[in-house]
């Protein structure tokens, strides 16, 4: 068989292959994923009654008024900083990640201070302080410690549990119809096995929010 000919074959077959792969699959996956699981391919995402995106249950959110279930800390503040203003330097890791600091490490605990912020303290020791004032006399270790993308929007049923108080004496609330509401909104295992139980703090304070409403 001549060099043409063998050339010819390779070319054609490299084209085939990337049609196949750099077209066809792709786009078959987008399709699959958009009539199958449409919600989870479009990032998952809450709305209100109004069409309104209120965030994704996948990303965590940033709450700490009494009112609310608090989110994990988060070393990025979910990323919700503005870069050009970000004095406290929460997107020094980027978007996404832990601090990477060893538990040996001093600075794991100490907050980097913002120049309207002089006093000095330390973050850990901090909310540890504010949460034991707001009533959490046993916060758990993800109300203190950041996740590892520290994106994540779970907390676990203890640390919604040990919120209870709180929440129901800032919104004048029985703390059974709390008890009900993390019940209804916590996630179990991946299929039955891997993983942790832990509730959504998204989906838990629009719940929260639809009571209040109610009541």
């Amino acid at each position: 068989m001549s060099f043409a000919k063998e050339a010819s074959r390779a070319i054609r077959s490299t084209f085939v292959l990337w049609v196949i792969g750099a077209i066809i699959y792709p786009f078959v996956m987008i399709a699959f994923g958009q009539i199958i699981f449409p919600s989870q391919a479009n990032g998952s995402l809450i709305k209100n009654a109004q069409g309104q995106v209120l965030g994704s249950s996948l990303i965590g959110q940033p709450f700490n008024s009494d009112r609310y279930f608090n989110s994990r800390p988060s070393t990025t503040s979910y990323s919700t900083a503005d870069p050009k203003k970000d004095d406290a330097k929460v997107l020094q890791t980027g978007v996404s990640g832990a601090s990477n600091l060893a538990p040996s490490n001093s600075a794991l605990i100490e907050r980097i201070k913002g120049k309207d912020d002089p006093d000095p303290s330390k973050r850990v020791e901090g909310d540890l302080n504010r949460l034991k004032t707001a009533g959490v006399q046993q916060p758990t270790a993800d109300l203190v410690y950041t996740s590892g993308s520290s994106l994540d929007p779970h907390i676990t049923p203890a640390a919604a549990t040990a919120q209870i108080a709180r929440v129901a004496k800032a919104r004048g609330l029985q703390p059974q119809d709390l008890e009900t509401l993390i019940s209804q909104n916590t996630d179990s295992r991946f299929l039955g096995l891997f993983g942790e139980p832990g509730v959504n703090v998204l989906k838990l304070n629009l719940a929260l929010d639809a009571l209040k409403s109610a009541s």
